[in-house]
């Protein structure tokens, strides 16, 4: 069984390493056929439009497509009980949207964290834990198939380990940041690491880039 879930987890693992590298070939792709900027990630020409979804926030408020319309959405999936990525990537996003505080952009932007781990991930905790980080974020989770409702969209994996013997377990996932522009599309994925600086450098350039194109 130990053996399996090593198995399980590696397999895992290796499918977001494989999943990376034809994401990187995807993209290039759209470079060599867009007249748009070098930035990486951009989804550019075919952002991918969302459908409409129905997730929870911390507030126990419905949060579907129409909450992100309208403003530019930096969405990290996670879960609340994560030991590093998480807690990292969650304090990199607080420090950029601090930095285009000073931009006066930030009131067209949300931060927007999604568990994976809706079981345990409460709205009483979401709300403590974006809370942490920053009172304007938004936590998102409900039941699991609300939460893939979104997230298969997004094209998100993940991995529910066993449980130990202390019912404690973890979870494997995506580390990306996914920029949805103010259409409710898919405009940008943001692979690690995450410099705050380097999220608003990049930001602002698909920022002007997306203001040209409408």
């Amino acid at each position: 069984m130990f053996k399996n879930r090593i198995l399980n987890s590696a397999l895992f693992v290796l499918g977001l390493i494989v999943l990376g590298a034809l994401f990187g070939v995807y993209t290039s792709d759209y470079y060599r056929r867009s007249e748009g900027p070098q930035i990486q990630g951009l989804l550019w020409p075919d952002p991918k439009q969302l459908r409409p979804f129905a997730t929870i926030d911390q507030r126990q408020q419905v949060f579907g497509l129409d909450r992100l319309q309208d403003r530019w959405s930096f969405l990290f999936f996670g879960y609340t009980h994560c030991p590093d990525v998480c807690p990292l990537t969650m304090a990199s996003l607080n420090k950029a949207y601090r930095i285009l505080q000073s931009d006066e952009i930030n009131r067209e932007v949300q931060v927007v964290f999604v568990s994976v781990d809706p079981d345990r991930d409460t709205s009483e905790k979401l709300d403590n834990y974006v809370g942490y980080f920053n009172p304007e974020f938004v936590g998102l989770g409900g039941t699991r198939e609300q939460v893939d409702s979104l997230a298969r969209q997004i094209g998100v994996a993940y991995y529910l380990h066993d449980q130990g013997e202390t019912g404690e377990y973890l979870v494997d996932h995506s580390a990306s940041v996914f920029l949805i522009d103010p259409q409710g599309r898919l405009l940008a994925v943001m692979p690690p690491p995450h410099d705050p600086d380097s999220i608003r450098d990049r930001f602002l350039k698909i920022h002007d880039f997306y203001q040209t194109q409408s």
